[in-house]
């Protein structure tokens, strides 16, 4: 299954090792915005940004992404919904 273009990723009970993997998804896929909501999303904003980054052995990957510290799922999906241009597309949410 591929992801759509602008993810919101709801993680309720802060950082899960999953995270990881999806971060993998979504360079394969193209995603182009991760939004992060819930418990410790601006550590989480962090790990996904050094994740995309990796050891810089890799070709450079733009992934623009966010946290919504007390914020809800509605606000994030909000948010994502404003980027246009080239953040344009469907959002996903995503729990992990």
């Amino acid at each position: 299954m591929s992801h759509a273009k602008k993810i919101v990723l709801h993680c309720p009970r802060g950082y899960q090792p999953r995270v990881d993997t999806l971060v993998t998804e979504f360079m394969r896929d193209g995603v182009a915005f991760v939004g992060v909501v819930g418990h410790d999303c601006a550590r989480i904003e962090d790990i996904i940004d050094e994740l995309v980054v990796g050891d810089g052995t890799r070709e450079p990957y733009s992934l623009l992404t966010s946290s919504h510290p007390d914020e809800t799922v509605a606000d994030a999906v909000e948010f994502a919904e404003a980027l246009t241009g080239q953040y344009a597309g469907e959002i996903h949410v995503v729990e992990v």
